[in-house]
């Protein structure tokens, strides 16, 4: 089962890696919804500062996140356009169970001689 994507194996990986934690998850969406300084992330989380900085590396890493200096601050926005690309891979594999489904409805559906 070979899904063509312009992700490389490695890319996909480190984006599935990244989205397999809920805590990473949720600071994809909340920075989906508006860009967050770590700081603010970090307070609504009961672990360390460190410990989210960590989970943002891993975003930033994936490209699902994008990490910038505003002063003292760093901004962290979610990458539309790696969640898009990661959303076409997750949909060419849904068209190929979908099309292997169909087939074998199609040949359950086929009289046995």
């Amino acid at each position: 089962m070979v899904v063509q994507t312009d992700l490389t194996d490695a890319e996909t990986d480190r984006i599935f890696h990244a989205l397999a934690a809920a805590t990473r998850r949720d600071i994809l969406r909340r920075t989906i919804e508006q860009e967050c300084s770590v700081s603010t992330l970090a307070a609504d989380y009961d672990m360390s500062f460190a410990a989210v900085q960590k989970h943002v590396a891993v975003l930033e890493a994936a490209h699902l996140i994008i990490k910038r200096a505003e002063g003292r601050e760093r901004l962290v926005r979610a990458d539309p356009s790696t969640i898009a690309r990661a959303r076409l891979l997750l949909a060419e594999y849904e068209q190929l169970w979908r099309t292997r489904i169909t087939r074998l409805d199609q040949m359950l559906a086929e009289p046995a001689d």
